[in-house]
């Protein structure tokens, strides 16, 4: 697989953590017409503006 380190901003509001802080709440999996098309770790939190 590949890997790189990415920001996304939702469209919806979302339920995610720092993994460093709760492990559990910090991997995500991006989905698109029912196919998972990502997976990740978040590692920074950058509050909204």
């Amino acid at each position: 697989g590949n890997a790189a380190i990415v920001k996304i901003k939702p469209t919806k509001p979302m339920c995610l953590e720092n993994a460093k802080e709760i492990p559990q709440m910090g991997r995500f999996a991006i989905r698109d017409m029912g196919q998972t098309v990502a997976a990740g770790l978040c590692i920074e939190i950058t509050e909204k503006q």
